[in-house]
């Protein structure tokens, strides 16, 4: 075990110093968050005013909107899924051309994504799917469920980790690249698993020393009692928990984009050492 989070460690490392070669990947990420932030305004302030306005139309309303109530919320996940991945598969499709040794540029992989909107549509219908039934699910059965939702949601994620990757770099439907996905997942089954819970580990420590800084910043700047100087920490702080958003998204895609490669082809990308990668995907047999 220990072995593997040291070449976790390592890939995670020769992945950032990918993000610091091209800084243009931070594109992708920062557009997805503002399409999202955009999605869900569009749902959240229709429904706000359709609850506010229908308060005094009694019980039939609130039954009316219960009836609709998944339906709207698969339209939403549907939506977002649809513009994470849209923007995530530019981003690995990028990441992949930069560890090929390719000419990169933002857009390139925003063609690349357009090239691929069937199958980016037809994987956002597949995950809304498995997201509302891990809710109703959830919903149901209250604790249980909540904790059947949490391991089902695990291992789902898990699956999938390398469909993105697929999506970026092959011509297949959904369907397929789940099912490449889940292939690929048996031979790097513990690597895609513990370096992704890695980033999220250390971009996790990370925000909590940003939340301590932000609030011993922010908490100098009222002592100050100055207008500009509380709006300039404000500034500060969130610009500083945004760039850290987009960093860990950003080597999340290169990190997936790496793994993806060397399992399809064998080869060890710009950066990344080769022995490590030969470790990553031995099989379970051999371990």
């Amino acid at each position: 075990m220990a072995g593997k989070f040291a070449r976790s460690w390592a890939l995670m490392k020769a992945s950032a110093t990918v993000l610091r070669s091209d800084k243009s990947l931070l594109v992708f990420p920062l557009l997805s968050g503002l399409c999202t932030l955009l999605v869900a305004a569009s749902f959240l302030i229709p429904v706000a005013v359709m609850v506010i306005g229908g308060e005094h139309a009694g019980q039939d309303f609130h039954q009316r909107m219960s009836a609709g109530t998944y339906l709207l919320m698969f339209a939403f996940y549907l939506v977002q899924y649809f513009v994470i991945i849209f923007f995530q598969t530019a981003l690995t499709g990028v990441a992949l051309m930069h560890l090929r040794g390719e000419p990169t540029s933002v857009a390139a992989g925003f063609a690349l994504a357009r090239s691929r909107l069937p199958h980016i549509f037809g994987y956002a219908l597949i995950a809304a799917t498995v997201g509302l039934v891990l809710r109703m699910v959830q919903e149901r059965l209250g604790l249980i469920g909540r904790l059947v939702v949490g391991f089902l949601g695990l291992a789902w994620t898990v699956a999938t980790f390398l469909v993105v990757p697929i999506l970026a770099s092959q011509d297949v439907g959904p369907v397929d690249a789940v099912k490449r996905s889940v292939e690929l997942l048996k031979r790097s089954w513990g690597e895609n698993l513990i370096g992704n819970g890695g980033i999220g580990v250390v971009f996790g420590l990370l925000m909590l020393v940003a939340v301590l800084a932000g609030a011993v910043l922010i908490g100098g700047a009222f002592a100050l009692q100055s207008v500009v100087a509380i709006v300039l920490a404000v500034t500060l702080v969130v610009l500083g928990f945004i760039l850290l958003g987009l960093i860990q998204s950003s080597l999340q895609g290169i990190y997936a984009a790496a793994l993806y490669r060397y399992a399809e082809s064998g080869e060890a990308s710009v950066g990344f050492d080769q022995a490590l990668l030969e470790q990553a995907f031995r099989s379970k047999q051999k371990k």
